[in-house]
């Protein structure tokens, strides 16, 4: 059996997307027999380190290529391999269309789509209907995603089927411990790009006086990068409380580590979320999590490990926050929540649908 990956990218950037895919194709390397091969093609990677790669496969995967951004080698290189392949997985809708024409030359070989969240909230072209429809099974990050790509493009619901994301069992987390109970620091961790305003950052930031005239000494910490962090500085400045938000910029594993157990809760009051990665990694630490009613995230955060309230309402978000602040909230729930969304866990239901 010949394997194939399909992804956006696997080792540029730290994104959820990134971060899955890896996943992915871990899962597909630790499952191959020793006559099988897997191989991966990453559009946007211009170089892959061995040493990184090794985490997350084994000596069944016997060759990639990274494409530097260049389409038409993505394309090339995805039919020379391709057709050689009796399955592929694709990381990503903007690679579907090409697996399908790989199909049509190939009928034999069968295909599968992870679908993540925001970029398939939408209706489809012809041509990703198409290949939707040709698709041996969607993989569907959360129920909520499954019933979107249901919507914009009606076909048998056994076409699709949920697949939750996990938390990376190679990622660092320190042990789970109490956080100070004369800290009051609420994080946050997302890409801070104007593209990504709904992530919600600005309806924290917002969320901020309201907090503070109960208690004087809370913080709100953003990690993250992007083109959007003038905006938001800038949205904090107009507070006028020195103190109230700071800036973090980017953070390592570890360094992000040592976040996730200093501060209290974290919040990401997204509305764009088809899983969201990083409420599991807040969780694996024991930490509470703050959340939007929205996207795929209230199958993720349960009563026991969190609270939701409704996208851009900024006075339910600081009464969320004093709330998660006051509760005594039992950190063993909060892991045992992680669990459910274990690697074994996925990988063992990956597998199932990948030889179903």
């Amino acid at each position: 059996m010949k394997y194939l990956l399909l992804a956006p990218e696997l080792f540029e950037s730290e994104g959820g997307i990134t971060r899955i895919l890896r996943l992915y194709l871990k899962a597909l390397c630790e499952n191959a027999g020793s006559r099988d091969d897997v191989q991966f093609i990453s559009l946007n990677d211009s170089m892959v380190d061995t040493s990184v790669a090794k985490r997350f496969s084994t000596d069944r995967l016997v060759a990639w290529k990274a494409c530097r951004r260049s389409k038409l080698q993505f394309i090339l290189s995805a039919f020379k391999r391709g057709l050689s392949s009796n399955k592929i997985v694709c990381g990503h809708i903007g690679q579907l269309p090409v697996a399908w024409a790989i199909s049509l030359i190939r009928p034999r070989m069968s295909y599968y789509l992870v679908a993540h969240g925001i970029e398939v909230w939408r209706p489809f072209s012809m041509l990703e209907k198409a290949a939707l429809r040709r698709a041996k099974c969607i993989l569907c990050v959360s129920d909520y995603t499954r019933g979107q790509v249901l919507e914009h493009c009606p076909m048998p619901k056994e076409t699709t089927a949920v697949l939750y994301n996990a938390l990376d069992p190679t990622l660092q987390t320190s042990p789970a411990r109490p956080p100070d109970p004369d800290s009051y620091v609420i994080l946050t961790v997302s890409r801070l790009s104007l593209s990504d305003s709904y992530k919600g950052i600005e309806h924290l930031i917002a969320a901020m006086p309201e907090v503070r005239k109960s208690i004087p000494g809370a913080r709100l910490r953003v990690v993250g990068r992007g083109d959007g962090l003038n905006k938001l500085q800038g949205k904090a400045h107009k507070l006028d409380m020195p103190g109230a938000v700071e800036f973090a910029g980017f953070r390592s594993d570890a360094e992000l580590a040592q976040d996730f157990a200093l501060c209290r809760v974290f919040a990401l009051p997204s509305q764009g979320e088809g899983f969201g990665l990083v409420y599991l990694e807040a969780m694996a630490h024991g930490r509470p999590c703050i959340g939007a009613r929205s996207g795929g995230v209230p199958e993720v955060i349960s009563p026991d490990s969190g609270l939701l309230v409704e996208y851009g309402d900024v006075p339910a978000i600081a009464a969320a926050i004093l709330q998660a602040f006051s509760r005594q909230w039992e950190m063993s729930a909060i892991i045992e929540r992680v669990r459910h969304f274990s690697y074994s866990n996925f990988k063992k239901r990956f597998i199932a649908l990948l030889n179903s």
